[in-house]
């Protein structure tokens, strides 16, 4: 019996999200491990509703698929939001982090391909689906995976290589949303480690305390929204001028450059004017964006697509998130100083390294929350993950296809 497909509206499918959020909050609150383990608190409800999805699915045949436009343009608004509250002093003390981050992230690429590598072999597989066992599908991602299937599957002969591709990303998404929390967890606590600089506020991440102590207006809203749509146009005029090079960037990655540019040009056109830049009114409008956005990307897993995969995929993965943990700790944690920064971004590194950039800030902005801000890590990882990984990821994929 072919299942009944049903497709749920933007609306409905935004106001499930919410609820979904809601859920994962009620969840974390009834259950203390989620506390302790920094878990997200959409990812806790984003992961009970994609079971709930795959109960329908399996049990009453109902295939659930959302309409997503809505949640795309969330993630540009929080992008937009984290460079709107970066000053030049974080960006000038973010430099030699930055660069390191960035040998670590080409390094972990060739190491999650040799991972993929080894499996093959071990599985009697291809050798040019090592990519998609490793960053093609984990790094890159749904929309790596998907975009290099193709390409693999006529140098292979081997049908279903995008299924497999998706699969492996969601699982990695699945993963990377619950480890990186207790990496920070281990982290700061195993080590006594205290914020860097606690005097300073994020636009995201805040701890709890500091968002309930604040008193939000509704000017102060409207006045951090306008400046963040002033922004956000910019960023698509920057994005059609980059596309029309042939240059392909994620549309947030413009975006965040220009909440820079606007950030800090900003008291300088207009010294007068009421500050926008780490106030609560961003935190909320960026909290909110994160959160809505990763509750709806979760909640709309298809874990069906899982089904018949057999287990290779899941022993692979195993192994991915071994040698990503032991990175994390062992290698990322002390080149990028063992600091308490640098245990935000071995959360957050986690994130990505499985998952995606969303997941990434989710992660850290869980460990923030808990134990105190790091505005420069919320700089340095997206710039990382979301700008040098996608152009670094297509060489990394291309030698390895080659060999």
């Amino acid at each position: 019996m072919e299942p009944q497909s049903l497709v749920v509206p933007e609306f409905v499918a935004v106001s499930f999200g919410i609820f979904v959020y809601l859920l994962g909050v009620q969840l974390t609150r009834a259950w203390r491990p989620l506390r302790d383990f920094n878990i997200p608190e959409p990812v806790s409800g984003g992961l009970a509703a994609a079971l709930l999805t795959f109960a329908l699915y399996r049990f009453a045949g109902i295939e659930i698929s959302f309409e997503m436009a809505s949640r795309d343009f969330l993630l540009v608004l929080f992008f937009t939001g984290i460079g709107l509250n970066a000053r030049m002093a974080d960006l000038i003390r973010g430099g030699k982090p930055l660069f390191l981050l960035l040998l670590l992230t080409l390094a972990f690429l060739f190491v999650q391909n040799i991972v993929g590598l080894v499996a093959t072999f071990v599985f009697g597989l291809p050798s040019q689906m090592s990519v998609l066992l490793g960053s093609a599908a984990l790094i890159g991602g749904h929309g790596t995976a998907i975009a290099w299937a193709p390409e693999i599957a006529a140098r292979t002969g081997q049908p279903g290589l995008e299924e497999i591709g998706v699969a492996m990303a969601t699982l990695g998404l699945i993963v990377a949303a619950l480890i990186g929390g207790p990496i920070a967890k281990i982290l700061i606590e195993g080590k006594g480690l205290t914020p860097d600089h606690p005097e300073e506020e994020g636009s995201v991440g805040n701890p709890h305390e500091d968002a309930e102590r604040h008193n939000i207006t509704h000017v102060g809203l409207m006045r951090v929204l306008l400046t963040l749509n002033i922004a956000i146009l910019l960023g698509y005029a920057l994005y059609g001028a980059i596309e029309a090079t042939g240059l392909k960037l994620p549309v947030f990655v413009p975006c965040l450059i220009m909440g820079i540019v606007v950030g800090n040009l900003r008291p300088l056109l207009l010294p007068r004017a009421p500050e926008v830049s780490r106030t609560p009114e961003l935190a909320l409008i960026s909290d909110f964006a994160l959160g809505l956005f990763l509750a709806m990307s979760l909640m709309s897993l298809q874990l069906w697509q899982l089904a018949g995969m057999g287990g290779t995929l899941a022993i692979v993965l195993a192994a991915q998130t071994l040698i990503a943990l032991a990175f994390v700790i062992f290698v990322l944690f002390p080149v990028m100083g063992a600091s308490y920064r640098a245990a935000v971004l071995a959360a957050g590194f986690g994130g990505f390294a499985l998952g995606a950039t969303p997941t990434a800030i989710a992660n850290m902005t869980a460990v923030t929350k808990n134990y105190g801000p790091s505005p420069v890590a919320f700089i340095i990882l997206p710039l990382v993950s979301a700008f040098f990984v996608d152009l670094a990821n297509a060489v990394v994929i291309q030698i390895f296809l080659t060999f």
